[in-house]
């Protein structure tokens, strides 16, 4: 058989076992392309061996990206732009009415921060709207999880890989 482009899926029932055969799997030198999950599974990540999200850093990017747009139009519209004295309080800099700003601050913060980190989740994992799905066994998204193997990136054979699923739990596998 053919090993380039050739991949095997192996379907588990349990969210530990799963993890567990991961652990295993690459213990025993298997490189496992993805596993799909009908929900998180705690642990999963650092058994696939992913480094920790940078998702924080983007988001910090956002929110004061956000504080600055807000600060630059509260300063634009209220001081230099049209000032007006309400009340008895003047409107001659920023710093004086600083305590008036504070909830368009924070709220623009926020806003961009949000929609930022949204954006960026959808352009590094291509989940796009309107993209095709990437999900090869349906079941995943119900009661079960689903072990993709990539054998061309595999120095162990297909009957070992198949013979390893087996032992750690995997209750179907499957060829596309």
């Amino acid at each position: 058989m053919d090993k380039n482009n050739k991949v095997i899926y192996g379907v588990f029932t349990d969210p530990d076992v799963t993890l567990a055969a991961v652990k295993a799997l690459r213990r025993e030198g298997v490189r496992i392309k993805e596993v799909y999950c009908p929900f998180p599974v705690h642990g999963l990540d650092e058994a696939m061996g992913y480094k920790p999200t940078n998702i924080s850093v983007s988001a910090f990017v956002f929110g004061a990206t956000g504080c600055s747009l807000a600060a630059l139009m509260i300063w634009y519209m209220n001081i230099h732009d049209w000032p007006m004295n309400i009340g008895g309080k003047p409107s001659f800099s920023f710093a004086e009415n600083f305590p008036a700003f504070v909830p368009v601050l924070f709220e623009s913060t926020v806003l961009l921060a949000a929609h930022g980190m949204i954006a960026t989740f959808y352009f590094v994992t291509k989940l796009f709207p309107g993209f095709p799905g990437r999900n090869p066994d349906k079941r995943s998204t119900d009661d079960r999880f689903v072990m993709e193997i990539d054998l061309s990136e595999q120095s162990l054979s297909e009957d070992d890989i198949k013979r390893l699923l087996q032992k750690y739990g995997a209750s179907e596998i499957n060829h596309p």
